[in-house]
């Protein structure tokens, strides 16, 4: 693990814009770590922060929510970015404040992986001295991993949903070390995540959404980690369970 460079993270905390109107019955805002983030807010640490727990959880409507209310692009991108398939992100972006440090310019990306298709469209139409082509010629992790290494360079606040999904292990491990050289520069990533590989990052920040709502988590007691270790250790077990 290398040492944090000094500075201030980019974000402090997020919560509820006090003119903001919701709808407490809505789906999203009975979510428990919604719930949570309406009514007493997010403080977001420096670093790497991991949003670990079910599906159903919350963990992708709270980085939605983080990236809409940043001003990105909720389907992946910078603020500038302009695509659109199907909205189907909660509103809950629009009712938060976010708390910044002030001085030092930020800059910011959300990549995600359910979207990156749609992203990938939209980078590769920009007119110009275009950097961004060929996205599309390459595998979905091949892809996602190249725009990593672009986007994701400076100082900045960024943000993940789910980025192991198009990786194999190796890639992981590649996206792992990554992450460690961001949080180094000083820069803060938060990444929606069932991967027990990239919550292994020595030092990070991991947030467990459950019933519950958010709690810090260790690594070694998640239940990630315990599930696969027993199903690596005995998956026999497991699928006599399911009658394979």
């Amino acid at each position: 693990m290398r040492s944090r460079a000094d500075g201030s993270r980019p974000i402090r905390r997020v919560e509820l814009d006090a003119g903001a109107e919701i709808d407490r019955s809505a789906w999203w805002a009975r979510i428990p770590a919604v719930r949570a983030v309406l009514e007493h807010g997010l403080n977001i640490p420096a670093g790497v922060t991991f949003l670990v727990g079910e599906n159903g959880s919350g963990k992708s409507t709270l980085v939605e929510a983080l990236a809409a209310a940043h001003g990105l692009n909720p389907e992946g991108g910078s603020r500038g970015a302009m695509h659109s398939t199907r909205v189907t992100e909660s509103p809950l972006g629009s009712a938060l404040r976010v708390i910044r440090t002030p001085g030092r310019r930020a800059d910011a990306y959300f990549l995600r992986a359910e979207t990156t298709h749609g992203l990938y469209t939209y980078l590769e139409s920009l007119p110009g001295d275009n950097p961004d082509q060929g996205l599309h010629e390459q595998s979905h992790g091949e892809g996602f991993l190249e725009l990593l290494e672009r986007k994701f360079r400076r100082y900045g606040f960024y943000l993940m949903d789910e980025p192991e999904a198009p990786l194999s292990f190796t890639s992981t491990l590649g996206l792992l070390s990554r992450l460690d050289d961001l949080r180094a520069d000083g820069s803060q990533v938060v990444v929606a995540t069932h991967s027990p590989l990239l919550t292994a990052l020595p030092g990070a920040t991991i947030l467990e959404l459950g019933a519950h709502g958010i709690r810090r988590a260790e690594w070694a007691g998640l239940d990630i980690v315990a599930n696969w270790r027993s199903f690596l250790d005995s998956p026999q077990t497991f699928l006599r369970h399911l009658g394979v």
